[in-house]
């Protein structure tokens, strides 16, 4: 960890601690203190090595599902935080909320009909990514969440994709773990290169977004 921050985080804060490789976080909902955290091993998700099983290409082709991007960023980190343990609390919540209003914070979201059923977002800067949390409310939604915001990520020219820790469910997706060292390398070379989120328009469909991530993974 890196210190605690009282003050409000503002989008100014926030560019500067990625720029750095440090993230915040809070103990707890309640709590209104964040850490900043800069962990020895670090998650990333290699852009050319997400995986896609079996089940959840027929999920992904069958389920009727619908993309979009930055229509519902705070609802998105609202269902992010709706867990019971969560280091999401109503400051962090909010510097995202202003973050995205700069223009730097981004989501997916993954609908049934009118129902937001998942979600990811994240921070751009350069040509990194730093994904920040997903929730999912139907089987598989945070990972069909993810497929889509890869093939984003790759059509856009970015190079890094940070998911800051790794646990189990990524790391069935394909992500790894670096060393501190490693990943502070990787984040230099990626925050100096352009890279755009919106570069790949609208949301494709299912088979055109399959056929992307089969031929480049």
């Amino acid at each position: 960890m890196a210190g605690v921050s009282d003050p409000p985080l503002s989008p100014e804060t926030l560019l500067r601690g990625y720029a750095a490789g440090i993230f915040p976080m809070a103990e707890s909902q309640g709590r209104r203190e964040v850490f900043w955290v800069d962990p020895r091993r670090r998650g990333i998700l290699p852009l050319d090595g997400f995986r896609i099983s079996r089940s959840l290409r027929r999920r992904i082709l069958k389920w009727p599902h619908r993309i979009t991007t930055d229509a519902a960023f705070r609802a998105v980190v609202e269902g992010c935080a709706d867990r019971e343990e969560t280091w999401i609390s109503p400051p962090i919540l909010e510097a995202y909320v202003a973050l995205h209003r700069a223009g730097f914070a981004r989501s997916l979201e993954v609908w049934e009909g009118e129902a937001l059923v998942g979600g990811v977002y994240g921070v751009t800067l350069g040509a990194a990514f730093f994904g920040e949390s997903m929730f999912s409310r139907r089987t598989d939604a945070s990972k069909i969440a993810l497929a889509y915001l890869v093939d984003r990520l790759r059509l856009g020219g970015f190079r890094l994709f940070d998911t800051q820790f790794l646990t189990p469910h990524l790391a069935s997706l394909g992500a790894v773990e670096i060393s501190r060292a490693e990943y502070h390398r990787r984040l230099a070379e990626a925050l100096a290169l352009p890279a755009d989120f919106d570069r790949a328009g609208a949301p494709p469909q299912p088979p055109e977004m399959l056929q992307r991530m089969t031929q480049t993974s």
